[in-house]
């Protein structure tokens, strides 16, 4: 494995790591989120990274910028921006797994709200 490899692994890691802790602090605040729609964001999320580890530096950008997208919400309460809903980040990652052709990553869900596109 080259060092370029084993960088791109490292990120894909940490990646990892921080959509797990995301959703795991959305666990922890029962009632404030839907956790059923994080997980599913979450998962397509993981498979997307891994399965772009070693694609080309555009593809590993995009899924990657989904990732913090997902991760680096904006609902604390010192924070004035309005937050964004689970279903904004559905649909991102969605666009990002359709776009790289991976329909078998897209979440479909019926839930208490509708994802239109």
């Amino acid at each position: 494995m080259s060092a370029a490899q084993r960088g791109s692994q490292h990120d894909t890691d940490v990646l990892i790591r921080q959509v797990n802790n995301h959703l795991t602090t959305l666990r922890m605040t029962p009632g404030e989120h839907d956790v059923v729609l994080a997980e599913l964001v979450a998962a397509s999320l993981r498979a997307l990274l891994l399965g772009t580890a070693h694609s080309s530096a555009a593809d590993r950008a995009r899924v990657r910028a989904g990732a913090h997208y997902f991760v680096l919400r904006r609902d604390t309460r010192h924070d004035r921006r309005q937050a964004r809903s689970l279903v904004d980040d559905l649909r991102l990652v969605n666009r990002i797994a359709r776009d790289l052709g991976r329909d078998d990553l897209v979440v479909t869900y019926d839930g208490l709200v509708t994802v239109s596109e």
